[in-house]
This record gives C-alpha cells, sequence and structure tokens, in this order.
C-alpha cells in the first residue's frame, strides 16, 4: 500500500516523533493538532478560541494530505474538562454544517503543553498530497 508522510508549515509542527500525518492510500490520519497560534508560537485563551486554532490546524495539514475538514469520516475531541463540551461543540459544529462525520470526545486528565483541546481526524483524500 502506498504510504505517505504528510508534513506542511501551514500548521503547527509534531512536537514530537510522529507525522503530522499520514496518507495510506486514499485516507488521510491527521494526528492530534494542538491549538497553536502560528503567530504567537503559543494558545489562544479559551476553550472555544482552542478549538478554532486545532481546527485550522487540522484543516492545513488535512490540506497538505489531498483531503478536507469536508471530507473527514471521524474525529476524535479530547477535552481537558468535560464542562467545556458545549462550548466546543458549537464551535466545532461550525467547522462541520452539514453531514457531520463519526466523532468521539474523551476527557483527558492533562494534553501537552497544558491544552485545553486536541482533534485528531480520519479523511477521505479527494485530490493530490501536496508536495
Amino acid at each position: 500500500m502506498d504510504r505517505t508522510t504528510i508534513k506542511t508549515a501551514a500548521a503547527a509542527p509534531a512536537a514530537g516523533p510522529y507525522a503530522q500525518a499520514i496518507r495510506a492510500g486514499d485516507l488521510v490520519f491527521a494526528s492530534g493538532q494542538l491549538p497553536i497560534d502560528l503567530g504567537t508560537g503559543g494558545f489562544p485563551e479559551g476553550v472555544e478560541a482552542q478549538t478554532r486554532a486545532s481546527l485550522a490546524n487540522l484543516s492545513a495539514v488535512l490540506e497538505a494530505g489531498g483531503a478536507s475538514l469536508a471530507s473527514v469520516v471521524k474525529t476524535t475531541v479530547f477535552l481537558k474538562d468535560m464542562n467545556d463540551f458545549a462550548a466546543m461543540n458549537a464551535v466545532y459544529a461550525e467547522h462541520f454544517p452539514g453531514a457531520a462525520p463519526a466523532r468521539s470526545t474523551i476527557e483527558v486528565a492533562r494534553l501537552p503543553k497544558d491544552a485545553l483541546v486536541e482533534i485528531e481526524a480520519v479523511a477521505i483524500a479527494t485530490g493530490p498530497a501536496a508536495s
């Protein structure tokens, strides 16, 4: 099977020995995207802004792999506090307005760099990966 490592400067870099995404055939497996603001290198304040930033990074990684948010079939959302679910969910819904993908949302004890949210996805590639 064809396997390609996806890397883009349009999203936060991997914070360890892992790929931003892997494209295997027509599937793109995006690693969890933290809410890193590329301009500042830090996190925006609040779960809503962090959800937007995570989804922006996720979108950039998917596009580099030949996919998009519209072609996502499964996401996993990691939340530091399940009390933030409604706020995260409202922002998430803005980015998946049509037929939403399957999703799991999990409360975790701690996320890298003390983020409030991290989002990973699996998508169907609809175009070629960026070179």
